[in-house]
């Protein structure tokens, strides 16, 4: 095989590798997979959707595991290296860090036992997953071709998976530990009152420090390896969408169900459209399978077996961000002669010390200690001033195994086995549920802290013991409804715990998303009495802006220079459309605004913790109701600052788009362009080369139910390029599968060279909705390619 040698950059530090250079690929054998028992059949149609036909469900699961492999390989790959602590084999030194935090929330109980604790079949069907991820990478083994071309790039092969790897992979980062540091830091300047300004709390509730806690201690040191699971990776160049703090504040989903008294067919319907960042590959993997006993379709994640949303024959089920605060810190004072010594209940206790062997690449291995305290792995150590810091963390208890979660979920067939399946789904979840006896339910489910007295969860507690967990409140704590009287429910991330749930007494959480996506869904949903599936996916595509239409009824007298620019404005529908004017100058005004209310009412000497900018909803209620933080005559001043920032960006648009406001396309600013999350890598920029760019317009914003949020902070041209939004979209029919919709953005594939690697991207764009055959006639008159996974020796 021919070679070549080509300069990758890693963690900034250029490296030499060997690699074969690219040939067509071979087409893969089909024949002697271990660890299938019996042949399966699958029939792919035009969007490379592998509708599977085994005779078992583990064989179905089988596949499942074989064909994310095929198509997603170095994704799933990348993915398990990194949550197994495996980086820096790989990349090298820059990634002890990140190896050495993953390594530390890896569970350390009896996975055997964890495992054992499931369904004999879940157990299978887990087991086949993963035997069909190992027979995959077997063949690529034999046929180096069948590799993905990352691989040669980096000059590796894949790990092979084991199904504890399942068990022991836990770390689901979901909680507010970085906002638990800003907030004592804030407490210790006096400030505190100023932190509701940018994350306000819902239900009503008072901050306060809890009794103990030395705030004037606190540093971002102390969130220590937990910030390094929160970091960017060190790549040069990681592309910043996937990790940037906007993507955090607007990473959510869209989902609601509607009764049978309210559709026009007399059916449920079930719509879901999940917000993550945009990226190549897509966050999902659409998939059919079909055992006696199973048929399952819909969206998964690579590398957690079955279907995340989707439907079975009986029930369809979808999901959103549910915000349970499940990761508290503990801070730990150590005796100052034995740093492994900490305080504990009016004695000392001693840390437990576990050495881990980190490979690194180039280099000679790494000896790296672990470190457990009661309360969970001790992120940072500080033995000059004798303090430590522990995480407690949901995801780290006994029976707390995510990754099967979706086994059960699957092969549920009505409320109470959906509900049962939950218990064991750690991640802080809203699923809404719909069946064909006409049932509708939501259920909100997720590792839920028993939290002691006088601790909320939103500052560092002391780890002395007083402010110790006591275990995981069962799913019953968590709120649920089973045939609203309303008629239908929907869920956008917003707080929705009912008015009569005990927030104070069970803490769920008291950091929520704006309600502007939930209140337009509400709106539609309620003025819909017989509604059709074309009216859910028109809703999921919805770019009317509550906030803006709010905003535009504030813009005070501007001068008669700008007299067609504020008319424009001042006539618009409030549609965030690709191609409107007075789109693009509304959400430049916007972003222009969020600048100038945080610099008035944030003192400099805030701005390292507090950069902004201000919640949305704390920033409409203050220009709708300007206070004395404008100044003596508030009014005025907020005109003055709604008419400076108009005509900023009147400038800005003139510069950016030219001077005629007729010339001016939102779309035009906020264009979508995918790349590889390792495009900084130059031979990897060359071999997946961006895809959307400018041609790739995008309307909506962070607050439409079409969301496409963007982060301004970039700057320059890409300002305002959308970097996030709902990729995966889908509407069930609930009983008449066949007429269901989805898309699923940007393509099936990982392979550039795949025609399914980003075949939806027109479509997507379009919001052009495709149906998803389910049914025996359904499958078979969409199928275009057949193939037959034949079995080998068991592994």
């Amino acid at each position: 095989m021919q070679t070549t040698r080509r300069a990758v950059l890693l963690g900034g530090v250029a490296a030499t590798l060997s690699m074969p250079m690219r040939v067509p690929r071979a087409a893969p054998s089909l024949h002697g997979l271990a660890g299938l028992d019996q042949p399966v059949e699958i029939l792919e149609d035009r969007w490379g959707i592998p509708h599977v036909r085994a005779h078992t469900i583990p064989d179905a699961f089988f596949a499942d595991g074989y064909l994310v492999a095929r198509d997603r390989l170095w994704e799933m790959d990348f993915g398990h290296r990194q949550s197994l602590g495996r980086l820096a084999e790989l990349f090298g030194a820059a990634f002890v860090p990140s190896d050495t935090a993953n390594r530390l929330v890896l569970f350390r109980g009896d996975a055997e036992q964890e495992l054992a604790a499931f369904p004999p079949l879940v157990q299978a069907c887990a087991r086949a997953y993963v035997a069909g991820i190992n027979a995959r990478i077997a063949e690529t083994r034999a046929d180096p071709a069948l590799l993905p071309p990352e691989f040669a790039l980096f000059a590796c092969t894949p790990l092979e998976w084991d199904v504890l790897d399942l068990i022991r992979i836990r770390a689901e980062v979901t909680g507010n530990t970085r906002a638990e540091i800003r907030r004592a830091r804030l407490a210790a300047r006096g400030a505190l009152a100023y932190d509701t300004i940018m994350t306000p709390l819902e239900p009503a509730h008072a901050l306060r420090v809890p009794d103990g806690l030395d705030v004037d201690a606190i540093t971002e040191a102390d969130l220590g390896l937990f910030g390094v699971l929160q970091a960017p990776l060190p790549l040069r160049g990681l592309h910043a969408a996937t990790n940037d703090e906007t993507r955090r504040r607007n990473e959510g989903s869209n989902a609601w169900i509607i009764a049978p008294s309210r559709t026009a067919t007399g059916r449920p319907i079930l719509a879901n459209d999940p917000h993550l960042s945009f990226g190549v590959p897509g966050p999902r993997h659409v998939v059919h399978l079909t055992a006696p006993g199973l048929d399952v379709i819909g969206g998964g994640s690579a590398g957690m077996p079955g279907i995340m949303q989707g439907h079975n024959a009986k029930i369809a089920f979808g999901r959103t961000n549910f915000h349970i605060d499940q990761e508290d810190l503990f801070i730990l004072d150590t005796d100052p002669r034995d740093p492994l010594r900490y305080a504990h209940q009016g004695g000392w206790k001693r840390m437990e010390q576990v050495e881990t062997t980190i490979a690194v690449r180039g280099e000679p291995d790494r000896v790296v200690s672990l470190f457990y305290s009661v309360q969970g792995p001790v992120v940072a150590r500080d033995t000059a001033h004798h303090r430590a810091t522990a995480v407690s963390a949901t995801w780290l208890a006994p029976g707390a195994n995510g990754l099967l979660a979706n086994i059960g979920i699957n092969l549920a067939h009505d409320w109470p086995s959906f509900r049962e399946a939950l218990r064991v789904h750690t991640s802080p979840t809203n699923f809404t549920y719909a069946d064909t006896s006409g049932n509708i339910g939501w259920q909100a489910a997720g590792g839920l802290p028993h939290r002691a007295d006088g601790h909320d969860g939103l500052m560092p507690a002391p780890g002395n013991g007083r402010y110790d967990w006591q275990g995981l409140q069962p799913l019953e704590a968590l709120p649920s409804s089973f045939n609203p009287a309303r008629g239908w429910f929907g869920t956008s991330n917003e707080m929705n715990l009912p008015p009569d749930y005990p927030a104070e007494e069970r803490r769920v959480s008291f950091e929520w998303r704006d309600r502007f996506r939930h209140e337009r869904v509400a709106q539609m949903l309620d003025a819909t009495p017989r509604a059709t599936l074309a009216d859910s996916a028109a809703l999921q595509h919805d770019t009317l802006s509550v906030l803006a239409l709010q905003m535009v009824r504030l813009l005070p007298a501007i001068p008669p220079s700008l007299a067609a620019e504020a008319a424009l404005l001042r006539a618009w529908n409030g549609r965030v459309e690709a191609d409107s004017a007075a789109a693009a100058l509304y959400e430049v005004w916007w972003t222009r605004l969020e600048r100038a209310l945080h610099a008035l009412i944030i003192p400099p000497t805030l701005h390292d913790l507090l950069p902004g900018p201000v919640g949305a909803t704390v920033q409409l209620s203050l220009f709708q109701s300007p206070d004395s933080r404008f100044g003596p005559n508030p009014a005025q001043a907020r005109d003055r600052m709604l008419a400076d920032c108009f005509s900023a960006a009147v400038a800005e648009l003139r510069e950016r788009l030219g001077p005629l406001p007729a010339a001016w396309r939102w779309g035009a600013l906020h264009t979508i362009t995918l790349r590889h999350p390792l495009a900084s890598v130059p031979a990897i920029a060359a071999a997946f080369p961006a895809i959307g760019g400018t041609t790739a317009e995008s309307g909506g914003d962070p607050y439409t139910v079409m969301a496409r949020w963007y982060n301004p902070r970039t700057g320059g041209e890409h300002a305002y390029a959308a970097t996030g939004g709902a990729s995966y979209l889908m509407v069930c029919d609930v009983g008449d599968w066949d007429q269901s919709l989805f898309l699923n953005f940007p393509g099936q594939s990982a392979d550039p060279h795949s025609p399914h690697y980003a075949d939806f991207l027109p479509v997507w764009l379009r919001g052009a909705m495709q149906k998803l055959p389910f049914s025996t006639h359904g499958v078979n008159a969409a199928a275009v390619r057949r193939q037959t996974l034949q079995p080998g020796a068991r592994p």
